[in-house]
C-alpha cells in the first residue's frame, strides 16, 4: 500500500515523507456527517405548515460548507504526510578523481584473441568497448560520471588522444576515433605511453589521479625510459593500474590482401609482465591480466571498485516542502465553511 501511496503522489512529481499518515483523510466521512447534524434545525409539527415553493439556490447548495469542512480534512492529512519535491539544482557534485587511460595501439593489438560472442573483435575494439561502458555506464560498470577522464594512446610514440575532461561525450567521441599506428610506427613505447599520462594528470588538479596503461607486448622502443616514467608517476603522487590483454604465445589476426581477400594467421605475441608488475608496485597501484572478453570486464569492475571511495557515494539533496499550503488550504476551507454557514447558506435557529 505504501508503494501504491508513493506511486500517486509521483505522478505529481513529490513524494511524501510519512505516507501513511494519508489515512488521516478518512475523517473527512465522519467531518462531513458531523457537520450535516450540527444545530441549526427547526422542527415543524407537520410537512403542512412547510412553505410550497420548492427548492431555492440556497437549499440546492446547502451541502456546500459540509463538504468544505470535509476537504478541509481532506487538505489536513495531506499536509500530514510531508509532500516535498527534490531540488535537483541543490545536488552537491561528488568528489571525483582525475584518471588517464593510456592504450596500446600497435600492429599487435590486431589481434583477435579478446572476441566476444562469436563476433570477431580485435583487442583494440575489446578495449575500446569496455573503457566506454567505464566512462558512461554499461554491463555491471556504473559509469564515472563525476571524473575527469582523459585518453592517451601509444605504439613507437604517445600522443594525447582527449584531455582530462568532464565532457564525456566528447571523450567516448575520441575514443571511437581511436585506430591502429602505421606499419611503420607500430612497435611500443610502454615508457612515452606512460610518461604522458602522468605528464597530463600532473597538470590536473584532482584530490586523487589514476592511469590506467594497457598493452599487449614488450616494449621494444625506450626514448622514455621506463623507470623515469615510473619515478614521475611516484613523484606525482600516481597510482597506476596495469593490463596485460591477451594470450602468450600464438594469437589469431585477420590479415587483408589489397585484392579484399583475408585469412586467419597465428602470430606469436609476448607480453612483458614483469615491467607492469613494477610499475603497478612501485605506484602503489595493481597488475591484471586479461585473456578473454570476460576477463577484461571483470578488471574494470575492479578498478571501478577500487576507486570508489565513501566521500563519493554521499549524496545531499535539499527538499522543497510543501506541507504549509495544504495546511493554509485546510485552514482556509474551514473559514470558508463556517462564513457561508453563518450568512449566504446559514440555517435557521
Amino acid at each position: 500500500m505504501e508503494d501504491v501511496i508513493r506511486w500517486v503522489y509521483g505522478q505529481f512529481h513529490v513524494e511524501p515523507t510519512h505516507p501513511w499518515l494519508v489515512f488521516v483523510a478518512l475523517l473527512a466521512i465522519p467531518a462531513y456527517r458531523m457537520s450535516q447534524m450540527s444545530a441549526g434545525r427547526v422542527v415543524f409539527s407537520s410537512l403542512r405548515a412547510l412553505p410550497l415553493g420548492g427548492q431555492t439556490w440556497r437549499t440546492r447548495l446547502a451541502w456546500l460548507p459540509d463538504a468544505l469542512v470535509a476537504a478541509g480534512v481532506v487538505a489536513l492529512a495531506i499536509a500530514l504526510t510531508g509532500p516535498r519535491a527534490g531540488d535537483q539544482s541543490a545536488r552537491v557534485r561528488r568528489d571525483g578523481i582525475a584518471i588517464m587511460m593510456a592504450v596500446d595501439v600497435s600492429g599487435s593489438m590486431r589481434a583477435l584473441d579478446l572476441s566476444e560472442g562469436g563476433r570477431e573483435m580485435t583487442r583494440l575494439d575489446a578495449v575500446m568497448q569496455t573503457f566506454e561502458r567505464f566512462v558512461l555506464g554499461g554491463d555491471k560498470l556504473g559509469g564515472r560520471p563525476d571524473d575527469a577522464i582523459g585518453l592517451v594512446a601509444f605504439a613507437s610514440y604517445a600522443e594525447t588522444r582527449s584531455p582530462l575532461t568532464l565532457d564525456h561525450g566528447n571523450l567516448v567521441t575520441a575514443a571511437r576515433q581511436v585506430t591502429f599506428a602505421r606499419d611503420e610506427e607500430s612497435e611500443t613505447a610502454i615508457g612515452a605511453g606512460l610518461e604522458l599520462a602522468v605528464q597530463r594528470l600532473a597538470e590536473f588538479k584532482a584530490r586523487s589521479k589514476v592511469a590506467i596503461l594497457l598493452t599487449d607486448g614488450e616494449s621494444n622502443v625506450h626514448d622514455i625510459d621506463e623507470d623515469t616514467a615510473i619515478d614521475d608517476a611516484v613523484k606525482a603522487g600516481i597510482k597506476v593500474y596495469t593490463i596485460g590483454a591477451g594470450t602468450n604465445g600464438v594469437a589469431p589476426i585477420r590479415v587483408r590482401y589489397p585484392d579484399g581477400r583475408s585469412e586467419l594467421r597465428q602470430f606469436e605475441v609476448s607480453i612483458d609482465e614483469t615491467l607492469l608488475r613494477r610499475i603497478a608496485d612501485r605506484t602503489h597501484g595493481q597488475y591484471f591480466r586479461a585473456t578473454d572478453h570476460g576477463g577484461l570486464v571483470k578488471i574494470y569492475e575492479a578498478i571501478d571498485k577500487l576507486e570508489r571511495t565513501a566521500l563519493e557515494e554521499q549524496r545531499f539533496t535539499e527538499y522543497r516542502q510543501f506541507y504549509g499550503g495544504f495546511v493554509v488550504a485546510a485552514m482556509a476551507l474551514v473559514v470558508c465553511a463556517l462564513v457561508l454557514r453563518g450568512t449566504l447558506l446559514r440555517r435557521l435557529p
